[in-house]
């Protein structure tokens, strides 16, 4: 590795923001302290994509950012500015909407035959007769038939290629199919273009087969993001060639690792990793529920920091006040607040409408199974699939990592599959608690392998590689749009059923990453994340208040009653509306109207991105104008925000400095340097300002922290910490590498619950407010024990030592970071 990684900053590239705008800001980063530029994945995309994340050549560099050249002068100038770079990649699938993908290309003009066949996870040997050595196509608008009558297919010519067209799709013919002389003809008669498709190696479809019929796998519901097999060799080189050139070249120092559940074998997959580039610096995606770990034996740094984002965000919501919220919640929506009801039906309603090809791949593979165990051959399709979905629907967690190859289940695993299997034969007394046993028995591999024969191997990978995607998009995508209970809690990697978090246990956990994970990433923003971290830190003020935001919440309903027509928006989406105009405050009229048509359509209770509802969907948009336009109402809005935004912004400076003294990596997500409100994509992918905060920070360095505190509203508190402390983290990289130390310190009187106090190495000493609006800046006596020594504050420069008043130690600045 070139440069150790301490501390990272996120950049978002795109059309809008290329790799010479990265260049330019190289500059400005490293005054502000990160050693690592941390970029979005930049191999070649899809045309017109504003993320990366739908690759289409892996051994490009996306020619829409600038290019290799542009790539050249980009990593020169973070040389010149002697930081490194992180790179984030995307090994699980590609982008298959674009002809730009040169094997998916050849796959359909050439079927199995082609070398890149076994690239893709593809079924060509499927239960439908029709489909096998076939690919499902589903683009059209309408049903086959129809489509194709009406005209709208078309053969034509690309170079020397004879081409189909239909709108903004192109797919190859394939060779010998149909000569160039006879286009016109073919084209103006349906059944002569018919007899042509049909001898294709595709079968294009209306857009709603896929869900049930679709035999590849996909990234998640993304029928353009067809999944690679990675655990194939070839693959991995040819997917991974050009980014491990980068990193033996020293122009790339680490790897984020998209989506590593995804993969067949994310160990086999990190081994292989790890031993191409054994010096990188790799943190995986990777969700973490409440009970779960990271795998010990995997060789990375660790996660890429949702795990943290939650546990820091716990400490800013007061858990007394659950009951409270729970009670409001109820009493606006008159909905029950049956969480894990709610998470089991948003499951099964995922598998039954978006993921059933998924579960019917699972349900084939399972018949095949029972069939070589005499004592279960006679269970049903039905209710062979019904089991699997049910133990799916119970599943604690992401997934499992069993080891097909040493036939090995860790303790962990098998906890996790015995609970979903307990839990689903509970629920569905109707099948056979035997039909259950043999399921539990075929996922733990307890039958001797020569029995379990390739087709259980088959059944349980698979398995595994489905939970994941059914808890994405059941959970975080739909039920954390529907259990709007307390909206600063549904984030990337939460758990609701989790209100708040006591400091003991975040300390006994700060202490386990030090020993486990020390260099594990650690975020409080992404581009993933559905409110930005100054958003979560004023909404978490309301767990402080629940009678205060209970009369407010109440009083909003009765005023916009005025507002609804036919219902419209369900009390639901209502609720979720006033929390987020509270977070977000002052949010234009257009970015909250985009909010909450994402936000209805995530929680498909009236609408969705594939079944919209106009109605539901306009009415929507009119209520939250007509809201927005009610000076009755935003005068009352303003007057619950206005006193909520100063202790919004200490808790965001609080969890600013746990985060950067954390055992961990830190990384800024771009523009959260200074306070930013954003909400969920693409809203947290706006342009970012970089010659305001190239001025400011030019400016906060030249004045104290009393003159950042005078331009609160600014921000310069914020960017002024964050310098202070990456320069700490420069000067004294041992007080928060691996070999240093976390110890917890308590704080004594009165307030105690109201500190968060730590060191590292012995010899940095982190101080921060917690409840600070419940607290009303009263310490009444509260002390901290510092260790011995003199501690000078980084921001003041103030001396402390001996047992001093937590009123004392924030006095000039809200958050202590000290050193001696």
């Amino acid at each position: 590795m070139t440069h150790a990684v301490r501390a990272t900053y996120r950049l978002q590239l795109n059309a809008g923001f290329t790799f010479d705008d990265a260049a330019d800001v190289a500059g400005y980063l490293a005054r502000l302290g990160v050693s690592h530029v941390y970029c979005s994945p930049y191999l070649q995309s899809a045309a017109g994509s504003t993320h990366g994340y739908d690759v289409t050549d892996h051994s490009k560099i996306d020619d829409e950012l600038g290019g290799a050249p542009a790539h050249r002068r980009f990593c020169a100038a973070l040389t010149e500015a002697s930081m490194g770079h992180v790179l984030d990649i995307v090994p699980n699938h590609m982008a298959i909407s674009d002809p730009t993908n040169a094997w998916w290309w050849d796959v359909l003009a050439n079927e199995p035959s082609s070398r890149y066949a076994g690239y893709f996870d593809i079924d060509w040997d499927p239960p439908e007769a029709v489909l096998r050595r076939t690919i499902l196509v589903p683009i059209l608008g309408d049903h086959y038939g129809r489509v194709l009558e009406a005209g709208e297919l078309k053969l034509g010519r690309e170079g020397d290629e004879i081409v189909l067209r239909y709108h903004e799709h192109v797919l190859p013919i394939a060779a010998g199919s149909v000569a160039h002389d006879e286009l016109d003809a073919i084209n103006g008669d349906p059944d002569s273009l018919h007899e042509v498709l049909e001898r294709q190696h595709y079968r294009i479809a209306f857009w709603k087969a896929g869900d049930r019929d679709l035999n590849y796998r996909r990234f998640f519901d993304i029928k353009t993001l067809a999944a690679l097999r990675i655990e194939d060799e070839r693959v991995f080189e040819d997917t991974h060639r050009l980014v491990l050139s980068l990193i033996e070249d020293g122009k790339l120092d680490g790897l984020r690792i998209d989506h590593v559940d995804g993969l067949r074998d994310p160990r086999a997959y990190l081994e292989r990793l790890r031993r191409r580039a054994p010096d990188a610096y790799v943190v995986v995606e990777k969700i973490l529920e409440a009970s779960e770990e990271l795998p010990e034996e995997w060789p990375v740094e660790g996660t890429t920091g949702y795990d943290f984002l939650n546990v820091v965000n716990g400490l800013f919501v007061d858990s007394t006040a659950e009951k409270a919220m729970s009670d409001v919640y109820v009493e606006f929506t008159r909905a029950p607040a049956d969480l894990a009801e709610m998470v089991r039906a948003k499951k099964l309603f995922i598998m039954r409408e978006v993921l059933a090809s998924d579960v019917e791949r699972l349900t084939a593979l399972l018949v095949e199974v029972s069939e070589n165990h005499r004592r279960y051959r006679d269970y049903t399709r039905h209710e062979l699939r019904e089991a699997v979905r049910e133990t799916i629907a119970a599943f604690p967690v992401y997934r499992t990592y069993l080891d097909t190859r040493t036939r090995t289940a860790s303790p962990q695993d098998v906890a996790h599959v015995q609970e979903a299997i307990e839990e689903a034969a509970a629920r569905r007394p109707d099948l056979a608690p035997e039909l259950f046993g043999f399921l539990c028995d075929v996922l733990l591999m307890r039958h001797p392998a020569e029995a379990a024969g390739r087709i259980e191997d088959e059944f349980v990978l698979r398995f595994q590689q489905t939970t994941g995607p059914v808890m994405a998009k059941g959970v975080e995508d739909t039920v954390f749009y529907n259990f709007n209970r307390m909206a600063a809690l549904n984030e990337v990697g939460s758990d609701l059923g989790c209100f708040g978090i006591a400091l003991e246990a975040f300390h006994d956990r700060a202490a386990r990453v030090q020993e486990r994970w020390p260099l594990t990433m650690l975020a409080t923003s992404t581009h993933d994340t559905k409110r930005s971290e100054d958003v979560r830190a004023r909404l978490d003020l309301l767990s402080e208040i629940p009678a205060r935001w209970a009369d407010a919440a109440m009083r909003w309903r009765s005023l916009n009653e005025r507002h609804r027509a036919g219902g419209i928006p369900d009390r639901n989406a209502e609720y979720l509306l006033y929390q987020t105009l509270v977070g977000a405050w002052p949010l234009a009229p257009d970015r909250a109207v985009a909010y909450m048509e994402k936000a209805s359509k995530e929680a498909k209770a009236h609408t969705s991105w594939t079944d919209p509802s106009p109605e539901y969907d306009e009415g929507l948009a009119r209520f939250v104008r007509a809201v927005l336009d009610d000076r009755e109402f935003v005068a009352d809005l303003e007057e619950l925000v206005e006193p909520l935004v100063e202790p919004g912004r200490v808790n965001s400076l609080a969890q600013t400095a746990i985060k950067l003294t954390h055992p961990g990596v830190p990384d800024t997500y771009q523009g959260t340097e200074l306070w930013d409100l954003s909400l969920v994509d693409p809203d947290n992918r706006r342009p970012v300002d970089y010659e305001l905060r190239t001025r400011l920070l030019d400016e906060a360095t030249a004045g104290d922290a009393a003159s950042a505190l005078a331009r609160m509203d600014e921000g310069l508190p914020k960017l002024l910490l964050i310098h202070k402390v990456l320069a700490l983290r420069a000067r004294d990289p041992e007080a928060f590498g691996a070999d240093s130390s976390y110890e917890a310190l308590w704080a004594t009187g009165p307030r105690a619950r109201h500190v968060v106090a730590f060191t590292r190495g012995g010899r940095v000493l982190t101080v921060a407010p917690r409840l600070t609006l419940t607290l009303e800046g009263e310490w009444r006596g509260t002390t901290l024990a510092l260790p011995a020594g003199d501690w000078t504050d980084e921001l003041t420069g103030t001396t402390f030592s001996g047992v001093v008043p937590v009123e004392e130690l924030l006095d000039g600045f809200p958050v202590l970071v000290a050193t001696k």
